[in-house]
């Protein structure tokens, strides 16, 4: 790993997981409608102006229904049941139970696109889901709230988990950041249902939540797709997306720095089962492919 790469994995892990205690400082003035319309319209504008320097040409006519329904599932559904959802949940624990998304993400391709799902990824789901159910025991409050909370986040999780298996051929055909500039367009235009009011909440927020409301337009919202889109190039899908992995560690400290939001012993131990089930099949799958390598090595192959 060169520096550049150890960069853009550091700005994808800490601006993810930054989203997380900004959207609960952002809540303290703001609705969740109101936040997640507000933050990706400012990181719309600054696509806007990014397309048009790039110039980055306009998606196929036949290809814009597609794009507005992944718009509408990765960016308008994800975002408004996150901040929903964290009215209720602490977030760290957020962070955690979206870290489910894999999963997620390895089930859907399973039945709609006919990928394997192999038998330690059921296992792994499993062991995924009691972390998610030990979560919601220890994280406290009122039951029903945190039931509702935790419900909309694993909402979230499954719209972007749709956004991103059914991407991979706009993917490919228009490139991963004019496709990303896309949807992203395409969920605000879909968040402009929630405008009328925005304003009123604009001019009686506190400063501290106006601020976290731009910074997650500008960096959680747009920077580490950039970062990603640049690891993928130079180290390949699979090594860029596992440091999503680590956006719950950063979460769960920056939440505590910023918030003092301390996650209790059972919630922790829940974040550490659903990680573990997350993890468990890629672990798997890698040991696998290292074993011929091992062996050829013991027998003095090249």
């Amino acid at each position: 790993m060169n520096w550049r790469i150890a960069i853009a994995y550091s700005m994808t892990v800490i601006a993810w997981g930054s989203a997380f205690p900004g959207i609960k400082i952002a809540l303290a003035s703001y609705s969740p409608e109101h936040l997640a319309l507000l933050r990706l319209l400012i990181g719309s504008i600054g696509l806007v102006i990014f397309a048009v320097a790039k110039r980055i040409k306009l998606p196929d006519l036949k290809d814009v229904p597609a794009i507005l329904l992944l718009g509408f599932l990765g960016f308008t559904v994800y975002h408004t049941a996150l901040s929903v959802g964290e009215k209720t949940v602490s977030a760290g624990v957020a962070s955690l139970l979206i870290s489910i998304t894999p999963i997620f993400s390895a089930v859907l391709a399973a039945v709609f696109l006919k990928e394997r799902f192999s038998k330690m990824g059921w296992i792994g789901s499993l062991i995924a889901f009691s972390g998610v159910a030990v979560i919601s025991l220890g994280n406290g409050g009122s039951l029903s709230a945190v039931a509702a909370g935790v419900l909309l986040i694993l909402i979230a999780a499954i719209s972007e988990s749709c956004y991103f298996v059914f991407q991979t051929n706009y993917l490919n055909k228009y490139g991963f950041i004019p496709f990303t500039v896309y949807t992203i367009l395409s969920g605000t235009f879909f968040m402009l249902f929630f405008l009328p009011g925005a304003a009123a909440e604009i001019v009686a927020a506190s400063s501290s939540a106006t601020f976290a409301v731009i910074y997650l337009g500008l960096f959680p919202t747009i920077v580490p797709y950039f970062a990603v889109a640049y690891m993928i190039s130079k180290a390949g899908a699979s090594e860029a997306t596992s440091s999503l992995y680590l956006t719950p560690i950063a979460a769960l400290i920056i939440s505590w720095m910023c918030l003092g939001e301390v996650p209790s012993l059972l919630s922790l131990s829940g974040g550490i089962l659903t990680l573990a089930g997350v993890s468990f099949p890629l672990w798997k799958e890698k040991r696998e492919r290292a074993r011929p390598i091992k062996e050829m090595a013991v027998r003095g192959e090249t």
